[in-house]
């Protein structure tokens, strides 16, 4: 029986017999390697009929050996054996030296074990059938299994036994992060299924921070749950119930964060944001910053949950503010009046000017007032006052008297309810007429306690109201 190669466009005669199958390919003749890799083996055999092959070969009458025989005594037309590249290279190699390895190599292994899968089971079934004359033995050979994948199951027919044989008939590989059940080697009967569920990677952004992980065929919500995401409230790039495909998804999670913002002189106000940086945070919140202003914190940095936002509000503007101008005081001098003593004579008018200032406001109060200029509207009327030079009597006596009792200092008050250089108590101040010039005699001018010393004087008929200094000092 020979088979043409046309993949590979090797032509290769195949001999079934009792030994084995010869295998030929151009470079040169067969070797013992082929002899030994694609020989039919009763594990073969048995592999193929599976957990009922007792009870298949009773059924024929036949052993596993006969049955060998009756394989390669079939007239089959065998699919074409594939031959590696690097398997054929190597034995054109090994013919030019002379020499060939004891053991084959393990692509040629693997070939003969596809090659075998691929035809051993219908020749195995084409032999019972005949030897059985009936169809039995391909009914019990023959089964219906459900195959399931990311739940969407089919129904298909097999003489394969396992699970692994069943999926490489369909097509269908099983990646390292999908979920098998049963598992690859297990036996398979009429009416089971398998179920495969396979690996999607997600990779995710959260918060800035790359994360990445497997789930099998679920949504963007459960993927989420499943890798342990905090996503309640947070904005995502993929809409939830979408299905995670088989490619894999690139996901983007922006948690859902309390900051509090402290904007200016306003009142600290609490933002609900999905914002990953402050600048996303200030764009969503609409706050821009002045040429003045200064934030508390990089633009970049993270925001996290309860943190704070202080921005510095500056702001410089020009003002225009009407001020009245005080009257300037023009003053006449009286030598009948004492000195110190004065009298209004016109109160006079005050002026008004507008004032332009450069005021600077930071976070709503006022921190600088900058005077650019002034423009009088209404000029001041001049006040007139006149002032007494008349001096008081005994000056000379007084200051001694003074001297004595306030050491010459006429502003004293220490607090022991006597008042400036000649200690008048509030009560004799008033009697006598002080009040007219200061509530406190410490608070009038040398000139005014000497006038009214002057009457106290007078009315006691002499210094008797100051008896210390008077003895000390002699005065009558």
């Amino acid at each position: 029986m020979n088979s043409f190669n046309e993949d590979t466009d090797w032509f290769t005669p195949v001999q079934v017999a009792p030994t084995g199958v010869d295998v030929l390919d151009r470079p040169g003749p067969p070797s013992e390697w082929d002899t030994a890799v694609f020989t039919i083996t009763p594990d073969d055999v048995l592999e193929v009929l599976g957990p009922d092959a007792d009870e298949l070969l009773a059924g024929a009458n036949v052993d596993v050996d006969e049955l060998i025989r009756l394989i390669n005594a079939e007239t089959t037309l065998l699919p074409p054996i594939i031959i590696p590249d690097e398997v054929s290279q190597d034995r054109v190699a090994g013919s030019m030296a002379a020499e060939q390895p004891s053991a084959p190599p393990a692509a040629l292994v693997e070939a003969a074990g596809k090659w075998k899968r691929r035809f051993l089971k219908a020749a195995v079934l084409t032999v019972l059938v005949t030897v059985s004359g009936g169809g039995a033995t391909a009914i019990a050979m023959d089964k219906s299994v459900t195959v399931d994948v990311d739940g969407e199951a089919k129904t298909v027919r097999t003489y394969e036994s396992t699970v692994g044989e069943i999926l490489a008939d369909e097509g269908i590989t099983i990646g390292e992060h999908d979920a098998l059940s049963p598992s690859p080697q297990a036996k398979v009967g009429d009416g089971g299924k398998i179920s495969l569920d396979r690996g999607r990677l997600v990779k995710m952004t959260v918060d800035g921070e790359q994360r990445e992980g497997w789930v099998r065929s679920v949504t963007v919500d459960e993927a989420l749950d499943q890798l342990q995401v905090q996503d309640d409230g947070a904005w995502l790039s993929h809409d939830r119930g979408m299905d995670v495909p088989l490619e894999g998804i690139a996901l983007e999670v922006k948690s859902l964060k309390t900051v509090t913002v402290y904007d200016g002189g306003n009142a600290p106000r609490q933002v609900r944001t999905t914002a990953v940086t402050v600048d996303e945070l200030l764009k969503a919140e609409n706050l821009s910053l002045g040429p003045d202003d200064q934030l508390g914190t990089a633009l970049d940095l993270k925001v996290t949950n309860g943190a704070e936002v202080h921005i510095t509000r500056t702001g410089v503007s020009v003002v225009n503010a009407t001020e009245a101008i005080q009257p300037p005081v023009e003053e006449v001098t009286d030598d009948t009046m004492m000195k110190g003593q004065k009298e209004v004579l016109e109160p006079g008018v005050p002026g008004e000017q507008i004032v332009t200032y450069r005021v600077t406001v930071k976070n709503g109060a006022e921190v600088g007032r900058e005077k650019l200029g002034a423009k009088v509207t209404k000029e001041p009327v001049a006040k007139k006052v006149k002032v007494g030079t008349k001096l008081p009597p005994d000056g000379e006596v007084w200051d001694r008297l003074a001297y004595c009792e306030a050491t010459g200092n006429w502003a004293i008050n220490t607090g022991n309810g006597y008042y400036g250089g000649l200690q008048f108590n509030k009560g004799t101040w008033d009697a006598y007429g002080g009040s007219q010039y200061a509530a406190y005699p410490h608070q009038a001018s040398r000139e005014q306690q000497i006038a009214i010393a002057t009457k106290l004087r007078d009315a006691r008929g002499g210094y008797s109201a100051w008896p210390h200094c008077q003895q000390k000092l002699g005065l009558p």
